[in-house]
């Protein structure tokens, strides 16, 4: 029997490769900047839908608190996040694209919180959090390390607290996960992903696929997950 893709994963592998990608955004979108507007457009779609299902949150304005995990440079945060919520926290492993964070305007103007500089499997969030977003990250994870991330996300939560995933979705003809050496990740199926998040004890309470990317990339598809404690 073949070993699990995850079973491959190498942080110190991952961290060298980001290690070697200019800290811009082209090297945060492997060399697709053109789909950042799109990409960020389509998350802010996605929470203003998945906000209308939470009775709890407001129905407008900033939520208090959220995070950016695996945030690279901080895309996601300087171009919907930092909308979307008062402040954002930051959780990015390699130190290279924390620092454009940590000496960034958004920084300066309090926009951006704690910068936590530490891989998504060690970190312990010591805060609740409104919003807990997963973007092109959790690849980097094994299953059973993703599971306790989760756990650990889950109960950092508000009582009207959300995680989201987004991620690439494999394509591989016989429904497997599909593990990539160039940065040591693998890429999930919806199913895996499914099951990942019942057995951290998550509700799935919205999920959608990403729109609007030019066929012409060849881009894998990118789903979004909107998760809730299971009660």
């Amino acid at each position: 029997m073949a070993d699990a893709p995850d079973s491959h994963i190498d942080h110190a592998a991952s961290i060298n490769y980001w290690n070697s990608i200019a800290p811009n955004v082209d090297g945060m979108l492997g060399g697709f900047p053109q789909i950042s507007r799109i990409d960020l457009r389509g998350s802010a779609s996605f929470l203003a839908k998945v906000r209308r299902l939470v009775p709890a949150i407001p129905a407008s304005g900033p939520l208090k608190l959220g995070v950016d995990c695996g945030a690279g440079i901080g895309r996601v945060t300087a171009g919907f996040l930092s909308q979307a919520c008062e402040t954002v926290d930051v959780v990015e492993p390699v130190d290279n694209f924390a620092r454009v964070v940590r000496d960034g305007e958004l920084k300066q103007a309090g926009n951006v919180g704690d910068v936590y500089v530490t891989g998504l499997e060690a970190w312990t969030p010591s805060k609740q959090y409104d919003l807990v977003w997963n973007q092109w990250c959790v690849g980097h994870l094994t299953d059973a390390q993703l599971v306790e991330y989760l756990v650990r996300c889950r109960d950092a939560l508000s009582p009207a607290g959300v995680i989201v995933v987004k991620e690439n979705m494999s394509t591989d003809p016989d429904g497997e996960d599909v593990y990539d050496e160039l940065d040591s990740s693998v890429t999930r199926t919806d199913d895996k992903f499914r099951e990942l998040f019942k057995t951290a004890g998550l509700n799935l309470i919205k999920t959608e696929e990403q729109s609007g990317f030019p066929a012409s990339l060849k881009l894998f598809p990118v789903r979004f997950y909107a998760l809730r404690p299971a009660s």
